[in-house]
C-alpha cells in the first residue's frame, strides 16, 4: 500500500533528543543485531488510508519513514524509539499493576500473526508472554465469533501499536482484540459494543476517528459505564470535532512530544502539533468539565493526552509490512496515546461510572503540558498549550494512575 506522506518533515536533530536509547540497551531480551538506519530527512507517514466516505474512521497512526517513503526492515528496534521501560519511567507506572483486568482494543479488519508479532515485542523487552494459550490474549470479530476479517496491511499495523502500548505501559495487564469487519462507525461501533461484553473487560481503546458525529446516532455503541472508553483525538491538528473522541461517553486522548530531559521528573513534554483539539458541534459538554474554561459550549477534546509525536515519544513497535512479514519501526500519533491512557485505566483500577470524569476530579495527578500549539484557533485554549486544561493535550499526562 502506498503510503501517502505528509509534508512536516522531522529535522535529524529532534530525533536525536528522543531520550530513551538507554532504556532500550537495558531492557533484556534485546536482539544483537543494529537497527538499519534510515536515509537523511525522516517524515511522517499515515498508515492507514484516508476514509472514503462518511461515517467511516481511519486509523491515527504515524510511522517514521526516510526521504523516500521508506521505512527500512530491521532486525532490530529503532535506538530513539521509545520502550516499556522509558513508558512507565516518564510517566510514573513502574511497579503499578493491572492485576489481571483486561484492556479491550477496537480496531478494523483481520491482522493473522498479531500473536506472533506481539510474542516478538514482548520478548525484545522482556516482558512475560500473553498468548492465547495462556490466557492473556484473546482475538474476535465485531460479534465475538473467531471467525476474523480480511487483512489489512495499514490496520493491521495500527493493532500492532495498540498491542504493543498496552503492554509497555501495563505489561501484567490481559488484552481482547476485537476485529471489526469494516471501517464504518456501525461495524467499529458493534465492535465495541462486543468488547464492553468480554469478561473482565475494564478499559477499550479506540485508536481511530473519523468526522464529528452525533451521540444520538452513534451514541449507544460507546455508552458503557463502568468501562472507560479511550479515543483518539486525531492526527491532524486543530480541525475541530472527530467522533468518537467528541462523544460524551469517551475519553478524548490527546498526544505530545515526549523528550528524556535533565530535570527532577526525567521527562519533558509539549503539545504535539498534530495532536487533534476541537469543540464538538453535536454533543454534550462533560460536566466535568463546566469548571475548566474550555470555551467550548459543547463537547471539548481533549481530556488527557499522552506520548504522540512519532519522533519524540514514538514507540519502537514490531508491525507487518504483509499479510507474512513483520519488522521494527518507530510509530506514534494519536494511536499510541489512546491505549496507553486505556492501560493506565487498567492499572487504576477505577473507572466507576462515566471513566472521562474522573480526570477532572484529579487533575492535580497528572503531569500539566504547558508549552506547544496544534494549529491556528478563534479562542486561544483550544489549540494552544496553558496552565490548566488545553485542547491538545486536556488536563496533561499521567503522573501515576492517581487521576484515573
Amino acid at each position: 500500500m502506498r503510503q501517502r506522506i505528509l509534508v512536516s518533515a522531522l529535522s535529524a536533530g529532534a530525533l536525536a533528543v528522543v531520550g530513551v536509547t538507554a532504556a532500550m540497551s537495558s531492557a533484556s531480551g534485546a536482539v544483537g543485531a543494529a537497527p538499519t538506519p534510515y536515509t537523511a530527512g525522516k517524515h511522517d507517514a499515515k498508515v492507514c488510508s484516508a476514509a472514503r466516505s462518511a461515517h467511516t474512521a481511519v486509523c491515527d497512526a504515524i510511522k517514521l519513514v526516510d526521504a523516500n517513503g521508506f521505512a527500512p526492515k530491521s532486525a532490530a528496534p529503532p535506538s530513539t524509539g521509545l520502550t516499556p521501560t522509558g513508558l512507565q519511567d516518564a510517566y510514573k507506572l513502574k511497579g503499578l499493576k493491572a492485576n489481571g483486568r483486561t484492556v479491550a482494543i477496537v480496531d478494523a479488519y483481520g491482522y493473522p500473526n498479531l500473536e506472533r508479532d506481539l510474542g516478538v515485542y514482548r520478548s525484545q523487552f522482556g516482558l512475560s508472554a500473553c498468548t492465547t494459550a495462556n490466557g492473556c490474549l484473546k482475538v474476535v470479530n465485531q460479534t465475538g465469533g473467531t471467525s476474523l476479517p480480511t487483512f489489512n496491511v495499514g490496520w493491521a499495523g495500527e493493532q500492532a501499536l495498540d498491542v504493543d502500548a498496552v503492554s509497555a505501559a501495563a505489561p501484567d495487564a490481559k488484552i481482547i482484540v476485537v476485529q471489526a469487519n469494516s471501517a464504518s462507525f456501525a461495524d467499529l461501533g458493534t465492535a465495541v459494543q462486543t468488547a464492553a461484553k468480554q469478561a473482565g473487560v475494564v478499559a477499550i481503546s479506540n485508536s481511530y476517528g473519523g468526522g464529528d458525529a452525533d451521540d444520538t446516532t452513534y451514541g449507544k455503541y460507546y455508552n458503557h459505564p463502568g468501562i472507560a472508553v479511550t479515543a483518539s483525538t486525531g492526527d491532524n491538528g486543530y480541525q475541530g470535532g472527530s467522533y468518537p473522541a467528541s462523544s460524551s461517553y469517551t475519553t478524548a486522548v490527546g498526544g505530545t512530544s515526549l523528550v528524556a530531559a535533565s530535570n527532577s521528573r526525567g521527562w519533558s513534554e509539549s503539545v504535539w502539533s498534530g495532536a487533534g483539539s476541537g469543540c464538538s458541534s453535536y454533543n454534550t459538554a462533560l460536566s466535568a468539565a463546566s469548571s475548566f474554561g474550555t470555551g467550548c459550549s459543547k463537547r471539548a477534546m481533549a481530556d488527557v493526552s499522552a506520548a504522540a509525536d512519532p519522533g519524540k515519544g514514538g514507540m519502537a513497535i514490531y508491525y507487518p509490512t504483509s499479510k507474512t512479514a513483520s519488522t521494527w519501526a518507530q510509530f506514534g500519533g494519536t494511536s499510541e496515546s489512546a491505549p496507553i491512557i486505556a492501560a493506565v485505566y487498567a492499572l487504576s483500577g477505577n473507572t466507576t461510572g462515566y471513566a472521562n470524569a474522573l480526570p477532572y476530579g484529579h487533575a492535580s495527578s497528572l503531569f500539566d503540558v504547558t508549552s506547544g500549539s496544534n494549529g491556528s484557533c478563534p479562542t486561544t485554549q483550544w489549540c494552544n498549550a496553558r496552565t490548566g486544561w488545553d485542547g491538545p493535550t486536556g488536563l496533561g499526562t499521567p503522573n501515576g494512575a492517581g487521576a484515573f
